[in-house]
């Protein structure tokens, strides 16, 4: 199985990992992925809270046991939801897990999210944290 990951925090990526780490099994590949749109809409900050971010997944997962762990940082200029639908694609994912901000739940439908246009935007099976 191989799972995609977004991820655009630390905490995330806790949060990601604490769930499918029991749930891993060998032969599994974890990729996971943080999207900046970069040029001006970029900041070195915000580059740097994606490395955070990936480095957190590598150090929950890293050793698990026969299961490949990778992390891309995306910085190609498209909107993350974009970014991480197409790399989904391109490697053949055949999951995603994602994760949801706490909203109330009138705010999950009026305001639009990351999280939100991926499962909007994919066929694949998903399981949201």
């Amino acid at each position: 199985m191989l799972y995609v990951l977004p991820t655009n925090s630390v905490r995330t990526s806790e949060v990601l990992c604490a769930y499918l780490r029991d749930r891993l099994a060998p032969g599994d590949a974890v990729h996971a992925t943080n999207s900046q749109r970069g040029g001006d809409a970029t900041s070195s900050v915000d580059i740097r809270g994606g490395e955070d971010a990936l480095a957190a997944v590598e150090d929950a997962l890293g050793d698990a046991p026969d299961v490949a762990v990778e992390t891309h940082q995306l910085v190609r200029g498209n909107a993350p939801a974009e970014d991480v639908l197409a790399y989904a694609a391109d490697v053949g994912a055949d999951e995603f897990v994602i994760a949801i901000r706490d909203r109330s739940p009138t705010a999950k439908v009026v305001f639009g999210s990351v999280a939100q246009d991926i499962l909007s935007g994919s066929n694949l099976p998903m399981r949201v944290v």
